[in-house]
């Protein structure tokens, strides 16, 4: 095994109140690709600035070789004294490190490099620290979400990257898909200690759920203990309890270990409030469109949302997402076609801006709607101290203002107060940023059982498989120009239907050269006419493609159940699979018939 070239042993570091961190530890060695994990406000951001020498340690050993080099993705970056980004990328290289790297992370990151570093969005000037800390191939580098802000395309040319770059990784990122793909191991942050699994993440739930199983055993164990030594000392020979002071130390140092056991941090628990039910149909779009200036965002769009649908849209950023789905709801009105909203509907919106919040509220406030102590859940008063620590508020953070919270506080706070209202529409607008593993599980669980319907934008391939019902992503991935396509299943099936599209459009290419041979010998001899098996391909195949089209409506209807996935997902895939067969070969027929169509017209004159 490798010496360690960067080493955190026995760290402490306490704010207020409880120890953030008691005993955590990080060892890095060369080749290493660590996944951070740990809950909102366990220490992980902290824990890596102490590895990156930005934060100071109380107490603890802190160990960096004196020859690596170390680079840490700030979450805030610092663009004084720089008039380009590619200026300040580049001041990030050392000596002998080579310039044009930068250059070729700026284009696959998005930006020129000519951006001026005052006029950047958030989403840019994270992407613009990335690639000043990716550029120089450090020994470590440290990254703290670097998912955030990346559209799709961007977060996968990333995780190649990252797999294949020499630098030793240490990474914290809600992104599942995303910690599979790039971690060999993993280190779990929890109640202020560290512990170490080596593999990756996609081996760490199942093993953290062993972990905190054994613990709860061990607590058991130690509570019968204390029972039976109490047990002792209650009805013991008084000269033998006398003459065993040990004994009796021994059985206060197990009451204090037992009553000071902090046991692993809750989950949040919610339920979505009861709403009216909806109209059968939710949205109805008819060919809608919207350009700006010269650049199409949507070219003829039409779609019908039905109760209980859950849509997923993806795609690069800047395609047009969040415009599309202000049309579908009503908050944009289209150049042209016709967007017609359901009946009864109660909507409840979570913008990625977070922009609801007014960072000097305080948390009771923003709940209650300043309506005093209490509000209305499901039909039921409660105060707002208890309907906070469902989503893992403590009381005494009622006063406290908005904006003294994380990112991770503030999409739980939003989530909260979004569920406590009656709904049965929920429009998501990338609702997984900043939440920790387990928020995000919970969310899962909402929306793939929330008995209305939801629509929802995401980078988040995991939580994107797990949930939606039908994927709209842009026609041309690479290069968005205004047309859309609804694909059934999540984004894992939009890939495969996808991929079968491509497949297809190359056999219709190949296919269209048959034709002009086959025209050209027509027209060198007036006798050649259509070969029997021709005639009776050209009659049939309009019946075949109608049989097709009409199984292939059959199972759309089938799927069109929004509690299939999740009920029988093994049914589902079949069904997907089956309609990816079918709609192959009537795309098949439907070139031999135009094929066979074209001939016939050249022979007939």
């Amino acid at each position: 095994m490798a010496p360690p070239i960067l080493k955190l042993d026995d760290i402490f570091l306490s704010f207020v109140g409880a120890p953030l961190l008691a005993g955590a530890g990080l060892q890095i060695e060369p080749g290493d690709k660590i996944c951070l994990v740990g809950r909102n406000g366990s220490g992980k951001s902290t824990l890596l600035k102490i590895a990156a020498g930005l934060v100071e340690a109380q107490s603890g050993e802190v160990f960096r070789h004196p020859s690596s080099t170390v680079r840490y993705l700030e979450q805030a970056p610092d663009f004084a004294g720089f008039k380009t980004v590619q200026a300040y990328a580049e001041a990030g290289l050392g000596p002998g490190d080579d310039p044009y790297r930068v250059t070729y992370l700026l284009s696959h990151l998005g930006l020129t490099g000519d951006e001026d570093p005052r006029m950047l969005s958030g989403g840019e000037s994270r992407r613009a620290a990335l690639a000043r800390v990716m550029a120089p191939e450090p020994d470590i580098l440290l990254l703290d979400e670097p998912t955030n802000h990346l559209d799709l395309p961007t977060i996968e040319w990333l995780e190649g990257e990252l797999q294949k770059t020499r630098s030793a990784l240490v990474l914290i990122s809600h992104d599942r898909r995303f910690l599979e793909k790039v971690s060999t191991a993993t280190v779990w942050l929890d109640r202020g200690t560290s512990r170490r699994l080596d593999r990756g993440f996609a081996h760490f739930e199942a093993w953290r759920d062993q972990v905190l199983e054994a613990e709860e055993l061990e607590q058991h164990k130690l509570g019968k203990s204390i029972e039976r030594e109490e047990h002792w000392l209650r009805y013991g020979v008084t000269a033998r309890r006398k003459r065993n002071m040990r004994r009796l130390g021994e059985l206060q140092t197990m009451r204090s270990n037992y009553r000071g056991h902090k046991g692993p941090q809750g989950t949040v628990q919610a339920t979505v409030s009861d709403a009216q039910e909806s109209g059968k149909l939710v949205i109805e779009a008819d060919k809608i469109t919207k350009s700006f200036g010269e650049r199409a965002i949507v070219t003829p769009f039409s779609i019908r949302v039905h109760r209980g649908d859950c849509i997923g849209l993806v795609g690069p950023n800047g395609a047009g997402k969040t415009t599309l789905l202000k049309m579908l709801t009503g908050q944009l009105s289209p150049d042209s076609g016709i967007v017609k909203l359901g009946t009864n509907l109660e909507i409840a919106t979570l913008d990625q801006k977070r922009e609801d919040l007014d960072p000097e509220d305080t948390l009771a406030n923003y709940l209650t709607d300043g309506r005093g102590e209490n509000l209305l859940v499901n039909g039921e008063q409660r105060h707002v101290t208890g309907y906070m620590k469902e989503f893992l508020f403590q009381p005494e953070q009622a006063r406290t203002p908005i904006r003294n919270l994380s990112g991770g506080e503030r999409a739980r706070l939003m989530l909260a107060r979004i569920l406590s209202r009656p709904t049965n529409l929920l429009i998501l607008d990338e609702p997984t940023n900043d939440l920790d593993i387990e928020t995000l599980d919970l969310l899962q669980e909402i929306v793939a059982g929330f008995p209305g319907t939801v629509i929802l934008v995401s980078h988040d391939r995991d939580f994107l498989d797990r949930t939606v019902t039908s994927t709209i992503a842009p026609a041309v991935p690479d290069a968005p120009d205004g047309r859309w396509i609804e694909y059934a299943g999540g984004y894992s099936d939009m890939l495969v239907q996808r991929k079968g599209a491509l497949e297809e459009r190359k056999k219709a290419e190949k296919a269209a050269e048959k034709p002009k041979t086959q025209q050209a010998t027509a027209s060198g001899s007036a006798k050649v006419k259509l070969s029997f098996k021709q005639k009776f391909a050209l009659e049939n195949l309009p019946k075949e493609m109608a049989k097709a089209e009409a199984e292939i409506a059959k199972r759309e209807q089938v799927m069109a159940d929004p509690n299939l996935f999740t009920r029988d997902p093994a049914a589902f895939n079949r069904l997907a699979g089956e309609m990816e067969k079918l709609r192959a070969s009537l795309t098949d027929m439907e070139e031999e018939w135009l094929e066979l169509e074209m001939l016939r017209e050249e022979l007939e004159g």
